[in-house]
């Protein structure tokens, strides 16, 4: 396989480097941006949301929203390797922290395999403008890694649903204009079966969204309750009672996105070692080229992926594959770099002398190996599905 770029390639780079050049400012090497799981600040948040919705507004504008979406639903028509590619560019610019994840890589690949054409019509054009965000309502209090063993029900009243129960650990909610939502539709069919999935405004009368406090003091996290919301029956995506399938084109579009890999922390990560004086140390210095070499594995995992489903193939155990080990790459940088910080780790924030803040990858590196399934989970997926191995047994 050749990694470098082909002649095309290299064009498309090119451009998508001049179109970021006239609009944004090269990062300092090593700079990263923190993202929004760490604000703690809601005037900072704000901030946040804005810059994030202003920067999105240009990509469309410019011709630059959604790569790989098709042309007719708004998008570039690019190739994977093509979204890649100016994945890898924008990263190398001060631009802010997309805050459409899962408006733009869930719910929009979503409503374009399963929607219907009033459905995509209206709501695959403010999804790509930056002008609605998008939450997911898939988790419950008892109903996380065993997802359709969710309680939350619709009942059907005229031409409209109407539901009551609770979500859990909603990403972005408190600031969503509208949500993926999960419903149980028949009470009385198999826990796969009787699911929904519908699209509910966050500013229907009945939602109450509670931000959750979490460790590093942000509150990414909510908890929403849903009291009597009536969803009218043409925001269901698919049919009524077979929601499941549509809810895995979600998930598998979740698990890749997480598991696509991030900014490379190669040189912040040099920097932290020789301000501690220890990029003499082999041990050191061979973990360090673990990390980095983690990366690259998962960079490319992610291309295959990609590249499957651009070829209208449904990757299998692959998504899986791709976000554990996504998520043990995180747990082992978070330890990496805490080592070598050594006493200072236990400072935390303004009080952190490293300039990176590898103290608030440790705290948030939970959220991208809980989220879009655990890690046992994935790894059950991988023993059963590729593997061949016996099925866990499941409870009656």
């Amino acid at each position: 396989m050749d990694f470098g770029d082909t002649p095309e390639e290299a064009a498309f780079r090119a451009e998508a480097h001049a179109f970021l050049a006239r609009h944004a400012s090269l990062r300092e090497p090593g700079e990263g941006t923190v993202g929004f799981l760490a604000d703690t600040d809601p005037e900072v948040e704000a901030a946040h949301i804005a810059a994030a919705k202003a920067w999105q507004a240009t990509l469309y504008r410019e011709g630059w929203a959604g790569v790989t979406w098709p042309k007719e639903n708004g998008g570039r028509g690019g190739s994977v390797v093509e979204a890649l590619i100016f994945a890898q560019e924008e990263a190398r610019f001060d631009v802010p922290p997309s805050i459409f994840a899962q408006g733009i890589g869930m719910a929009g690949p979503t409503l374009i395999a399963h929607g219907t054409e009033a459905q995509k019509a209206r709501f695959l054009p403010p999804m790509l403008e930056g002008t609605e965000v998008w939450c997911q309502l898939f988790s419950e209090p008892g109903a996380g890694s065993d997802l359709a063993s969710l309680r939350t029900a619709a009942v059907r009243d005229g031409d409209e649903l109407v539901v009551t129960g609770q979500k859990v650990w909603t990403s972005s909610a408190h600031f969503s204009d509208w949500g993926m939502l999960l419903v149980r539709t028949d009470p009385d069919a198999p826990k796969h079966r009787g699911i929904t999935f519908v699209l509910v405004d966050m500013r229907s009368p009945g939602i109450d969204v509670r931000p959750i406090r979490q460790i590093n003091g942000a509150s990414h996290f909510s908890e929403v309750f849903l009291t009597d919301v009536r969803v009218p029956l043409d925001q269901v995506v698919g049919p009524v009672d077979g929601g499941w399938g549509v809810a895995m084109t979600t998930l598998m579009s979740e698990r890749i996105g997480i598991g696509s890999g991030g900014t490379d922390p190669l040189r912040p990560l040099v920097a932290l070692v020789r301000a501690a004086g220890k990029q003499d140390d082999p041990v050191v210095r061979q973990d360090l080229a673990r990390i980095h070499t983690r990366l690259q594995v998962i960079t490319y995992m992610g291309l295959r992926v990609q590249t499957a489903l651009s070829q209208g193939q449904v990757p299998g155990p692959e998504s899986s594959v791709l976000k554990l080990a996504f998520s043990t790459y995180c747990a082992a940088l978070a330890d990496f770099a805490l080592a070598v910080l050594g006493p200072d780790a236990m400072l935390f924030d303004h009080d952190a002398p490293a300039t990176h803040p590898w103290q608030g990858v440790l705290l948030t590196q939970w959220a991208v190996r809980i989220g879009g399934g655990t890690e046992q989970v994935q790894r059950n997926i991988i023993g059963e599905r590729a593997l061949g191995l016996p099925r866990e047994p499941r409870p009656a």
